[in-house]
């Protein structure tokens, strides 16, 4: 009779799930029946033989109660709903984006109001604005051009976006960022 011995160094991998069967932990649970009807605080023993009974699970649905839910369902079939949830959950889930425009101080009006249509246009798909304005050279010492361009940006937008980030200098640029209303 061989007596096979855990390597050390051999990794432990953590159970993927809901506590099932003979892992439940617990004495007592509160079990609900394979039809939704609640059969009260059964000892764990009883309701694990109540669920082979069936042909089904015993399954762990609200572990941190007092005393434990377990519900009798089938293990496959439960994976199955939780994994189509958390898939639909996903599908609905709106990602923001960051866009960022650069701009000059000494921009032309025509540039200008190309870049603002494209900030508009942005901003209308849900996505965040970040608008830099970058300072070059002697530029630095007008830094009141970069923020009236700001004020102006401001005024242009307002009736699609807010500011979520007031202008500030970082470095040679001013940085501003509006999102949707």
């Amino acid at each position: 009779m061989a007596v096979y011995k855990q390597n050390y160094f051999q990794r432990r991998t953590k159970d993927k799930g809901p506590r099932s069967n003979n892992r439940i932990i617990s004495p007592e649970v509160q079990v609900i029946a394979s039809n939704g009807d609640n059969l009260g605080i059964l000892n764990t023993n009883e309701a694990i033989a109540m669920a082979k009974e069936e042909g089904l699970d015993l399954i762990e649905i609200a572990p941190n109660a007092k005393p434990p839910v377990c519900k009798i369902i089938d293990m496959g079939k439960y994976k199955y709903d939780a994994q189509k949830k958390a898939n639909k959950a996903k599908k609905k889930q709106k990602k923001i984006e960051l866009k960022e425009i650069k701009l000059r101080p000494v921009t032309e009006t025509h540039d200008y109001q190309f870049k603002i249509k494209n900030a508009q246009k942005f901003i209308s798909k849900g996505d965040k604005v970040k608008f830099t304005i970058r300072f070059k050279g002697r530029e630095l010492q007008h830094s009141h051009l970069g923020h009236e361009l700001m004020t102006k940006i401001k005024e242009d937008m307002k009736e699609i976006g807010k500011v979520e980030l007031d202008p500030k200098f970082d470095g040679k640029q001013m940085i501003m960022v509006i999102q949707p209303l």
